[in-house]
């Protein structure tokens, strides 16, 4: 009964738009007056799983992003990519990608991706490229997505905060993957091109204007080799690499690019507080929930079933893909994680499936899950970007339904690229030590 209560209760809240974090958290209190649980433990529970030092790193991370962004490193990418590739046929969809990544790179949020390139890549694929705008906002979208598999990544930083994974490891494991889904979305964009006999929307840039735009992005492209470069050479924990992001955002701000006024730290740091709170909130509830999975045997109940359906490590690997694709449908990374790794990961273990590898698994499902309707998180921050553009040729309206359609395809190819992270861990162990 505990178990229709906790779970048909987060449902029900969740179909009628509640937010995550509500749902998660009232669900758990609603099983907890059912069972008769003290409610004393919700502050306890919910105060333990964000007091940890591993944590810290979320807010040094969603600071630095923000900080990097208002200093233009975006416009900088998108200008030294399209030096490098944008004279090809489809070159600026290309470049949506390419720059995502390198984005994601900084960010390490699939949403805050979109908000920032997108207001410069989806006038330019449908003005230059020739792109609808509703596939325009559908690469844009799904591009962004793959900020959460480049390194660094706020989900690695939850998933190794729940499975004890080294946070360096992880990273190191989402570079393969997250080229992969790249790569995948490229294909994509040929294909596109090829059906609609796009033409190449700019003429090629010499070695000289390469060079100077390269001059200009060179401290944005720097950031993510630092913060890598920093964790896996032993220089300093994955906290003190996000710390150390900060400082490294705010002297090229505030000193190269001088684009950050001392008057915008305010904005910033009020910013990156309620984008922190906001995912602070939603790992307490999400912590609560799991906590009473766990108290209640739902946990060991879902594990020992999972055991007897699999069998096997690849047929377990195609069900856990199948619920976190349906996840992602409806719950944000980071609740999912919560919810989903602390049942799943004991049983990748009893079959003999490395973490990292498991991780990555879980975060590119995740990332797929940024664009799946419902609740696609990137398709509505990219509807919203492409409300707000008045000077495109396509004056087509992009809703979630045109979206949903143009979007199907580049989610097939991102599953395809899943598929071989899931069944190829080469992809993702090839860089940890002692693999």
């Amino acid at each position: 009964m505990i178990n229709l209560i906790l779970f048909g209760s987060f449902f029900v809240m969740l179909f009628l738009n509640i937010p995550i974090c509500v749902s998660l958290g009232m669900s758990s209190i609603f099983a907890m007056l059912f069972s008769g649980d003290k409610l004393s433990i919700v502050p306890t529970n919910v105060y333990s799983s964000m007091a940890k030092f591993l944590l810290l790193a979320i807010p040094f991370f969603v600071l630095s992003g923000n900080i990097m962004a208002k200093a233009g490193i975006s416009t900088r990418l998108v200008q030294f990519i399209d030096d490098c590739i944008g004279h090809r046929r489809g070159g600026i969809a290309i470049v949506c990608v390419v720059v995502a990544c390198f984005f994601g790179a900084i960010s390490g949020s699939g949403p805050a991706t979109v908000a920032a390139l997108g207001i410069i890549l989806i006038p330019a694929m449908i003005n230059r490229g020739g792109f609808s705008a509703a596939f325009s906002s559908a690469m844009m979208a799904t591009a962004s997505s793959i900020a959460i598999v480049i390194p660094p990544s706020i989900a690695f930083v939850v998933y190794a905060s729940i499975t004890g994974v080294s946070v360096g490891d992880m990273f190191m494991g989402g570079i393969l993957p997250g080229i992969m889904m790249g790569l995948a979305l490229v294909i994509i964009i040929m294909i596109e091109v090829r059906r609609k006999g796009l033409p190449a929307s700019r003429e090629k840039a010499t070695w000289g204007e390469r060079w100077k735009s390269f001059r200009t992005a060179f401290w944005g492209f720097l950031m993510p080799v630092i913060i890598l470069g920093g964790i896996y050479g032993g220089i300093f924990t994955p906290t003190e690499a996000a710390a150390v992001s900060v400082v490294y955002g705010l002297i090229v701000g505030l000193f190269i690019y001088r684009e950050v006024k001392i008057k915008d730290l305010f904005d910033l740091l009020v910013d990156s507080g309620k984008t922190t709170g906001g995912i602070m909130l939603i790992i307490g509830a999400a912590s609560l929930f799991s906590y009473i999975c766990t108290v209640h045997g739902i946990s060991k109940a879902a594990q020992a079933l999972l055991l007897n359906v699999a069998g096997n490590k690849y047929v377990f690997l195609i069900i856990i893909n199948v619920i976190f694709l349906i996840a992602g449908c409806f719950v944000d990374a980071n609740s999912a994680m919560y919810i989903f790794i602390p049942i799943m990961y004991p049983v990748a273990q009893q079959l003999g499936i490395n973490l990292v590898h498991f991780g990555v698994i879980a975060t590119v499902n995740l990332a797929i899950g940024q664009v799946t309707p419902p609740v696609g998180v990137n398709l509505f921050v990219a509807i919203g970007v492409s409300d707000k553009l008045t000077n495109i040729k396509d004056k087509t309206k992009v809703t979630i339904e045109t979206m949903s359609k143009a979007v199907w395809p580049m989610i097939v190819a991102c599953v395809i690229a899943l598929l071989l992270v899931t069944y190829i861990p080469f992809f993702s162990t090839v860089f940890l030590k002692g693999v």
